[in-house]
């Protein structure tokens, strides 16, 4: 995929599910299906699974399968008695199934009958069939005995009036067909994405099916041939699942579907109505605000439904933090536009950068002609280009995409008199945009962006402050020389071993240098005690790897002030990328790279700055700024203090890939299969792939659902790859690199981008994207025994002790407090769960979903509720109205416990979050002093060490428990919201209490100073 990546990735051959002739679009086609029938698995509890043949009775009234033991007249279920349609595995049966592991979540579905909600658990050959049938059986459970006449009515429905409307302003005269040209450019019009030769190949083969031939379109084919190519079966199974009757969204279906699914706040109906009004192309439509499967797939597929959050389109972040907190978009010798030892330099290579927001670039300056200092790597036989030209380009585009400071790295090997001529360039062109007032010695961190604003730095050399005269001499910083020794000998054994040079540096020069002081790196612990926070390292990657492995904690903290650089291997020759996130993980902030050379490492770096504005300046996770904060960038497992996420991601469909650029050997042919990748800490680091679609490119259906932990949220991405399933090599097709923070969830298109970056026309991959916390996600079952973890074998966050008798007497009094905490959270979390699990949803659900999902359930036969919400109350309870069924009756009893733990938690989360805060104070006071403390304790050298790690693992423990709490709450307190206002939604309300208010966060719960963090989401 464009990095040469010797990945094996895994051969695997499958068929795609549907026959490519027939596309379902509409109610009949699914019940057309189901009378003829199809094969699924029977599930039953204890393991077992039957394989029988379902079909629908021709009359519609029931579901019948055979062979059956039962004689024919029980082997059925009345459509009449179905109560609903779920989807997935989620009943009691498909959760205790042993097998249930093996079976596909996406395959599954399950039909609740009878008075006692008794559950037929089946599982189809693949998606595309169990859509089928849930959508055929919903649209059977709304009309009953009025389906037929249902079906008969929508032929003349409201989209086949609009399609036959667009027929009639083509034909002007009447003459009651159309040429082929004028229809096909009609359909293009409406689907850009369709390729001209597609649409006629369908015109053809529904003359040649009817014997008709000619160039003439008949309006009934124009009708046929659009229902065909322009409805998205996906999508028409989604419109069906949120739509009353089943055949457009109505103002009150779209916000249900805006609320409970795409999780956008404050919806009303104005807000629906203008959706419609923008993307329901029927005047009809527009008229009635009723959304056609027309206009909610324009809908689905503008950018409002992209997955990237459109708030990280903008600047977002902190601005007002250090300089050395932040990630920044950096470029490698930025001249270069081809490899580093023969290729050309040119001026492209600064504007590319400066407008795609790259804040760091380098110059690498020679002794040039005429007295003129040129741009070039030394040492190499690359093409070289005039100083001044390359300054007056940056002072051209340095705040192009970006206001905020950009970093000039010097490489300066200039004799003094052109470092003279050097100075003039730039103070004439920058001027004041030059940053070089001195560093503020009071001072122990560097100044923030939004200070720097507009403000260019020059990271060079500077000459001692005991030096008098005019000039000086420095060490040498020469990259090229590593490279000519490495192409000169390429087993030398240490890349930074070459011998320091030293030459001499002018005054003036030197002081343009303010707070990017070049010095060399010698080790972790001189530089805690002796760098000054205006020096900056530079890392040769190799040794960075080193670090990065060999001492994750020391670099971490080391990174809190400084600022470190790290540059391509010398080895790099052919101007690869490195892996920019083994060094973020550590918190390099300046990782620089070939931005000329596309691929997987390029993707990761320009997706990694589309958050925050594409600013060039991403704010580094909490727990690598914090002054006291343990996080080892190694970590195999969670991080402690942070909560890990659980990720899940259903490919559903793709739209319009484009043949593989120089894949001749198939023809147009393109067998798509999708890898979802996550980048990020090494324990996050995952991947996962779809089956390959055979022989389609243009409507690919995937279906297929994965689920990732995410231990680091803060720090990871999500790539998506979709390639062509190739026996000689698989093709790159297109890819989109997102951070996980910047994901929407809901029913989302991703666009895809080609090799090099650029946006592939009308291709896009259709995904549902969901995040649960661990505890409320995850797989609650295995072999019919929930693993929610009772009190006995709950896991608590464990304190280290320091043997340091005082400071452990703190970190013992906070042990209660951590436990009364999780046991809040968790009470919470597992009641929340067991309700989802008892209203037919998974643990992916959200209360609003559940709330609507259970409230056809609460209605009696004549339509009268049998329970009710009491909003009036702050925790709204459930009344019953008369005489309920046992199935009601658990749900309303697990609602109670599931109130009680909002309640339990909302009423003790401010006092023990004080309790913990309270003992986080009080163990920092010996912060400061630890060394000292622990020396008259009697503890020696690793002893002494090894109690500072524990105290800063105990803190960052106290910090994690107190920020989960806070989120717990602020989690519980949405949970209300979503039940108050999907009970007024579904009509659940008591009559009365609607407009009761929704509790309010309290002002309590104070951030911890240091520590701003979102909201968690549901």
């Amino acid at each position: 995929d464009g990095t040469k990546q010797k990945r094996e990735r895994k051969k695997t051959v499958s068929f795609s599910s549907m026959p490519t002739e027939k596309k379902i679009s509409s109610a009949s086609d699914c019940i057309n299906s189901m009378v003829e029938g199809s094969e699924l698995k029977k599930v039953r509890s204890n393991s077992r699974i039957y394989h029988r043949y379902f079909l629908l009775d021709a009359d519609m009234q029931s579901l019948r399968w055979e062979p059956s033991k039962k004689d024919s007249e029980k082997a059925k279920i009345d459509i009449k008695s179905i109560k609903e349609v779920r989807t997935g595995k989620n009943t009691d049966i498909f959760r205790s199934n042993g097998i249930s592991d093996q079976i596909s979540e996406d395959c599954a579905f399950s039909v609740i009958y009878g008075e006692n909600y008794e559950s037929l658990d089946l599982v189809a050959n693949s998606a595309d069939v169990a859509n089928i049938w849930v959508t055929g059986l919903r649209y059977l459970i709304s009309y009953g005995k009025h389906t037929l006449d249902m079906l008969e009515s929508s032929q003349d429905n409201m989209r086949t009036s609009w399609v036959s409307q667009m027929f009639s302003e083509i034909d002007v005269d009447n003459l009651g067909h159309i040429t082929l040209c004028n229809a096909v450019q009609c359909i293009r019009n409406l689907n850009p994405g369709l390729k001209t030769s597609k649409i006629e190949l369908k015109f053809k083969e529904l003359h040649k099916s009817k014997d008709t031939a000619g160039t003439e379109v008949t309006r009934e084919e124009f009708v046929e041939v659009f229902h065909e190519l322009c409805t998205r079966p996906e999508i028409y199974f989604l419109l069906v699942q949120f739509s009353s009757n089943k055949e457009f969204l109505d103002t009150k279906d779209l916000m249900m579907f805006l609320e409970a699914e795409q999780g956008v706040a404050h919806i009303n109906e104005e807000i629906s109505l203008e959706i419609i009004h923008k993307y329901e192309p029927s005047k009809e439509g527009q008229e009635k605000g009723w959304l056609s499967i027309d206009g909610f797939t324009n809908y689905l597929m503008s950018p409002d439904c992209y997955i990237f959050d459109p708030e990280h389109k903008k600047v977002c972040q902190d601005m007002k933090q250090p300089l050395s907190h932040y990630f920044i978009n950096s470029s490698h010798n930025t001249y270069l536009i081809e490899d580093q030892f023969r290729g050309p330099s040119d001026i492209t290579g600064y504007i590319r950068a400066l407008k795609m927001g790259c804040r760091s670039v380098e110059l690498d300056v020679w002794d040039g002609p005429d007295n003129e200092p040129v741009i070039y790597t030394g040492h190499t036989m690359t093409s070289q280009i005039v100083f001044r030209s390359v300054i007056d380009i940056i002072n051209k585009y340095a705040f192009f995409a970006s206001e905020y400071p950009l970093i000039l790295c010097l490489e300066n090997h200039c004799s003094i008199k052109q470092q003279k001529v050097m100075v003039q360039h730039m103070k004439k062109i920058l001027g004041d945009k030059l940053y070089t007032t001195s560093p503020n010695v009071e001072e122990t961190y560097l100044p923030s962006p939004d200070v720097l604003k507009g403000k260019i730095l020059i990271k060079a050399k500077k000459l001692s402050s005991s030096c008098s005269g005019m000039e000086g001499d420095v060490t040498d910083e020469d990259e090229g020389a590593e490279m000519s020794q490495r192409m000169g000998k390429e087993n030398a054994e240490q890349p930074n071993s070459v011998p320091a040079k030293r030459f001499q540096l002018c005054k003036e020069l030197s002081e343009l240098v303010s707070i990017c002081k070049s010095v060399q790196f010698k080790e972790f612990q001189v530089s805690f005690q002796v760098q000054k926070y205006w020096e900056v390292c530079s890392f040769n990657e190799v040794l960075a790897s080193k670090y990065a492995n060999e001492n994750p904690g020391d670099f971490v903290n080391y990174n809190k002030r400084f600022l470190a650089r790290v540059f391509p291997s010398p080895m790099r020759i052919d101007s690869s990328n490195m892996n920019p996130q083994d060094f973020w993980k550590c918190g390099c902030q300046i990782v620089a790279m070939n931005f000329q050379t596309p691929g997987l490492m390029m993707d990761l770096n320009i997706g990694w700055f589309s958050q925050n504005g594409n600013c060039g300046y991403v704010l580094r996770p909490a727990i690598m700024r914090e002054e006291v904060s343990f996080f080892s960038a190694n970590t195999k497992d969670s991080v402690p203090g942070v909560s890990p996420q659980l990720l899940h991601i259903k490919i559903i469909s793709g739209q319009n890939f484009p043949k593989p650029k120089g894949s001749g050997a198939k023809g147009d042919v393109v067998d798509p299969y999708v890898y979802v990748e996550i980048h990020g800490i090494p324990a996050d680091c995952a991947e996962q792939r779809t089956k390959t679609v055979h022989q389609n490119g243009d409507t690919p259906i995937f279906d297929e659902s994965f689920e990732f932990q995410i231990n680091l949220p803060e720090l990871a991405m999500v790539r998506f790859v979709v390639l062509d399933d190739d026996y000689i090599g698989d093709e790159f097709i297109g890819q989109y690199t997102i951070p996980f923070e910047c994901l929407q969830t809901g029913y989302r298109h991703v666009p895809l981008q080609s090799l090099t970056g650029e946006v592939l026309a009308h291709a896009s991959l259709f995904v549902h994207v969901a995040i649960t916390n661990r505890r409320g996600g995850g797989k609650p079952h295995k072999r019919g025994l929930s693993v929610r973890k009772g009190k006995k074998s709950r896991e608590y966050a464990s304190l280290r002790t320091l043997w340091i008798k005082t400071v452990d007497e703190v970190f013992k009094n906070a042990q209660p407090p951590i436990r009364d905490a999780t046991d809040l959270r968790e009470n919470m979390q597992n009641a929340v769960v067991s309700f989802k699990e008892l209203c037919g949803l998974s643990s992916v659900a959200n209360l609003m979903q559940c709330m609507v999902a259970v409230s056809p359930r609460f209605l009696g036969p004549d339509n009268t509720p049998l329970v009710v919400l009491n909003l009036n109350e702050q925790y709204p309870t459930m009344e019953l109205q008369g005489i309920v069924p046992e199935v009601l009756k658990k749900i309303v009893t697990t609602y109670d416990t599931m109130m009680q733990s909002l309640k339990a938690l909302l009423e003790n989360a401010d006092a023990v979050y004080e309790k913990i805060v309270h003992c986080q104070k009080a163990a920092m006071e010996f912060h400061e002093h630890l060394h000292s403390i622990g020396t008259r304790e009697g503890l020696k050298e690793r002893k002494l060490q090894k109690a500072v790690e524990s105290f800063t693992w105990n803190i960052t423990i106290l910090k994690g428990q107190a920020d989960l709490l806070k989120y717990a709450k602020n989690e519980t307190l949405e949970n209300l919201k979503q039940i108050h206002f999907a009970a007024v939604s579904c009509g659940l309300n008591k009559p009365g209490t609607e407009n009761a208010d929704v509790q309010k966060p309290r002002r309590s719960l104070e951030v911890i100073p240091e520590k701003a963090s979102d909201e968690p989401g549901e």
